[in-house]
């Protein structure tokens, strides 16, 4: 199903730059500049591009959107006119994920596995994100978690 999402022209005062091929689907002015949403990632205020494998959730609120990547970091824009933005961010960010599996690993927790699709490639990137209160540089842990993913793998075929 392809989706529309209304005007795609980018305004030069945007300040983003493209990647060869890469399609504009939505955009938003915030005060400190422009949300781009775009095929491959999300560009963001201050020349900030993540690309849609590596955002762990985006929510919303009244004043603007709350980014959090892979690696923990989080992000927040205001944007008090985002038009369609949200449901495009929604949608990019759940259509990059291909499995999103949580494995016990003992009686303490487990982890979450998660695979993402890297846009503009066939490939996917596999993120291990273990429960609180584990140590993820355990070696008995990570081995644990380790061999879990490689079954998950060979079931899934990712």
């Amino acid at each position: 199903m392809r989706l529309s999402w209304g005007s795609r022209s980018l305004p030069a005062e945007a300040g983003v730059t493209l990647e060869p091929g890469e399609r504009v689907l939505v955009h938003a002015r915030t005060p400190d500049g422009f949300v781009v949403v775009t095929d491959r990632a999300l560009h963001l205020p201050g020349a900030t591009s993540l690309p849609w494998h590596r955002i762990d959730r985006a929510q919303w609120d009244q004043e603007g959107l709350s980014v959090t990547a892979t690696d923990g970091t989080v992000r927040r824009v205001l944007v008090p006119e985002p038009g369609r933005v949200p449901e495009a961010v929604r949608e990019r960010v759940t259509s990059s994920i291909l499995v999103n599996r949580h494995v016990r690993l003992g009686d303490r927790g487990g982890v979450r596995m998660v695979a993402r699709r890297v846009p503009g490639q066939d490939a996917a990137e596999w993120d291990l994100v273990f429960d609180p209160g584990l140590d993820s540089t355990d070696p008995g842990l990570r081995a644990a978690a380790e061999q879990a993913l490689e079954d998950l793998r060979r079931t899934m075929g990712v």
